[in-house]
């Protein structure tokens, strides 16, 4: 019975997308490979900002800067916090009316929609590194894992009909459906504001210089993050911790933990790694807030140490003689 119930309710909600998906199913062929609407749209958009933050230096007030900080907070930690930890992995839980804050914030840094993200997300953790996964630098190459991804919307969904089969959970939600199909009107109507507010200045640096910022940083994350830092747990995948990206993504740097605890709210696991993420979740929690907050045990660190796994092969092997070989100890 509840089976049904629950069949009954998926049913309603995805065909409210349907309508959605004849623009990703128009396609032309350019440079070697079939472009959909939503893959010729990021480029576009992607391109504009890029030439709006090359006007910076014509533009600059410190007003103006100030103004990209504080946007680049709120929608940054929107991402990361709502998007990645809240929506992706269920690391905690929020009253509805915060959960949909947060996830407004993440609206406004250009990154998807929410539904597309996480199921972008989750797909990755799911196929990480290989041909399924959407931004993997070892099967696709690093800059295809840093921005070519972004412009290849079968990449990311599996097919040009990609059904975001991996999100029901967010699809049931009126809201999530609402900032899936009006998600770019919201920075549309960010920039008209700033430009109203502040002129060249505050639009140039608010929207251009911000996005830029933030695009990179994000992308960083798919790419440098697992090619170059340090990994301390055996994730089986090239999942690396970057101290620069964990400074810079609100904690999301320390990306060989996240690999390892994919479920925790904390990604920054030593007193030394920054992750200003978890210091706001562990602040809502103090307020009673955040529920329901993951963190990894002492035992499932020490089963998933890398040295753990190195100790307990040397202990198979012993050496023979002088010539320094090895051979399986019996």
């Amino acid at each position: 019975m509840d089976m049904e119930k629950k069949e009954k309710e998926q049913a309603e909600v995805v065909p409210m997308l349907e309508w959605y998906f004849w623009l990703a199913k128009w396609r032309i062929q350019l440079f070697g490979r079939q472009w959909n609407f939503f893959d010729v749209a990021s480029v576009i958009v992607v391109s504009v900002l890029h030439c709006l933050a090359l006007l910076a230096p014509f533009y600059f007030n410190w007003g103006a800067v100030w103004v990209a900080m504080a946007l680049n907070s709120i929608s940054g930690v929107g991402i990361t916090l709502s998007y990645h930890r809240n929506l992706a992995h269920k690391s905690f839980k929020l009253p509805k009316w915060l959960e949909y804050f947060f996830a407004y914030c993440a609206v406004l840094g250009l990154q998807g929609s929410p539904l597309e993200w996480v199921s972008t997300h989750r797909n990755h953790h799911q196929f990480t590194d290989t041909w399924s996964d959407p931004h993997s630098p070892i099967a696709r190459g690093l800059w295809f894992s840093h921005i070519g991804w972004v412009f290849d919307y079968r990449s990311r969904f599996g097919s040009y009909e990609g059904r975001l089969n991996n999100v029901g959970d967010l699809k049931k939600q009126p809201y999530y459906i609402f900032l899936h199909y009006t998600y770019p009107f919201h920075s549309v109507a960010l920039g008209v504001l700033l430009y109203v507010v502040g002129g060249l200045p505050f639009l140039v640096w608010g929207m251009g210089v911000r996005m830029v910022y933030m695009f990179h940083v994000t992308f960083s994350i798919n790419s440098i993050c697992h090619t170059w830092g340090t990994q301390v747990w055996d994730t089986g995948d090239s999942s690396r911790n970057n101290w620069l990206f964990g400074l810079l993504a609100h904690g999301e740097g320390w990306h060989n933990n996240h690999h390892a605890f994919d479920y925790s709210a904390r990604q920054g696991l030593e007193w030394w790694q920054i992750d200003t993420t978890w210091y706001l979740i562990r602040f809502l929690q103090a307020l009673g807030l955040a529920t329901e907050v993951k963190l990894p045990t002492e035992a499932q660190k020490k089963r998933k140490a890398l040295y753990n796994k190195v100790i307990k092969n040397k202990e198979k092997l012993g050496t023979v003689g002088n010539n320094g070989k090895l051979q399986a100890v019996k």
